[in-house]
């Protein structure tokens, strides 16, 4: 990167760290058991809302008990469930349809962050109406107050329920919006393991490994605070004590606690502190090949902490001695790098890949200007790259032998 771009990305990240103070950040109001919404709604007056979902979590009968529940107590429960892994631009609009025909007063995402990012999105779309999901992106676009909407993860990854953050795929260009504005975070959200009992392992894995990210890109960014550095270090701490239990026994409630916690924390330290080059990385990825958020940030994270080097062994080093795979006694680049091989290790032990399949070469130069584009000026890294160094992250995770197989490189 050129030195007049870091002087310019710096003192940009500069000014929004010493604006933290002043900014409206809240938390939702959080709840247990669904149960719990019915108080809320009538408080809110909302005998009509929509529900967000996708067709697996409703095909498998998860979101009946919810329907029920609302009709039971007079509600109106509309439902959407074609949101997709990684919602796009229609199913914002198809939405938006929905909600504004039917008279809808309120939201429920109830999913994975697909579902609560698109319900985000769906909610912009209404309170501007006349504005597209384009000129919605970016950071500090949405003023106004959405909606009320609740967040039910089904997930433990994502910390979208308590984010300012949503991911849009543009249906026809394949890029990834990424929209960043305080009325984004839900009003509400439910925190209940038992939603979580039945999500199948490989997803346990991929999405607590996403929550992990968020954790670390947070803690080793230059925007972090007190609150942040320590809710980053007890995510940690609960997911390594934890992802494999939820991992290995789907009904183990306290590990899915545990890793419900350990996500919203995750996300409340990362809306503050921001993520990284890892992230904008995998969202590119997403956007051009729909390889699932989860699973790109998982095989991403030892890559990315690895082509960081030294700018990230101290940080590195304090997270390794929260998760308990080092000690303090170590010199921080011995710590970082125990840091590194317990991350490998970890996703190893639950099937993640050291790689991913189907990155093109021809593709790579235009996702790295994406993902510049999504990470700077705003994102506090610890070590500045522009476009063209960024490359190294899809050469690195690309299985270059299942794409390319008779290419030397």
């Amino acid at each position: 990167m050129n030195p007049l771009k870091k002087v310019f990305c710096r003192a940009y990240q500069l000014a929004f760290y010493a604006a933290m103070p002043f900014l409206p950040y809240r938390e939702p109001e959080t709840f247990q058991k669904i149960d719990d919404l019915i108080p809320l709604m009538n408080r809110l007056r909302v005998n009509s809302l929509l529900l967000i979902t996708d067709k697996g979590l409703r095909g498998a009968g998860l979101t009946t008990p919810l329907e029920a529940l609302l009709k039971q107590n007079g509600i109106s429960c509309i439902v959407y469930d074609d949101t997709r892994p990684n919602p796009t631009t229609e199913n914002v609009e198809d939405a938006v349809r929905m909600y504004r025909g039917h008279g809808c007063q309120a939201m429920i995402a109830f999913g994975g962050g697909s579902s609560i990012d698109c319900a985000k999105a769906v909610g912009a779309r209404i309170v501007y109406p006349n504005r597209s999901l384009r000129q919605l992106g970016g950071t500090l676009k949405i003023f106004r107050k959405l909606p009320p909407l609740t967040a039910i993860p089904t997930t433990a990854g994502t910390g979208s329920e308590v984010t300012v953050t949503a991911v849009i795929t543009d249906a026809e260009t394949h890029h990834k919006y990424t929209m960043n504005s305080f009325p984004l975070i839900p009003k509400s959200a439910v925190l209940d393991p038992e939603v979580t009992r039945t999500l199948p392992p490989s997803l346990t894995a991929t999405t607590g490994m996403d929550a992990l990210t968020h954790a670390v890109e947070a803690y080793i960014g230059r925007s972090t605070t007190k609150e942040t550095r320590s809710l980053a270090r007890t995510a940690v701490s609960l997911i390594f004590r934890s992802i494999e239990k939820a991992y290995r026994n789907g009904g183990d409630l306290q590990a899915r606690e545990n890793m419900l916690r350990a996500s919203y924390l995750a996300g409340r330290a990362f809306t503050k502190s921001y993520v990284g080059y890892i992230h904008a990385v995998a969202h590119s990825l997403g956007g051009q090949y729909n390889i699932p958020h989860g699973l790109a940030n998982a095989v991403l994270l030892p890559i990315g902490l690895e082509i960081y080097g030294k700018t990230v062994y101290k940080k590195l080093h304090e997270l390794g001695v929260s998760a308990g795979v080092t000690t303090p006694e170590v010199s921080h680049e011995t710590g970082a790098k125990d840091f590194i091989r317990a991350v490998r290790a970890l996703n190893r032990r639950m099937n993640i890949p050291e790689t991913l399949s189907g990155i093109l070469m021809e593709d790579i130069p235009m996702m790295a200007k994406h993902a510049d584009r999504e990470a700077n000026p705003l994102y506090p890294v610890p070590k500045l790259m522009d476009a063209r160094e960024l490359e190294i992250f899809y050469y690195t995770v690309a299985d270059w032998r299942e794409t390319h197989d008779d290419t030397e490189y």
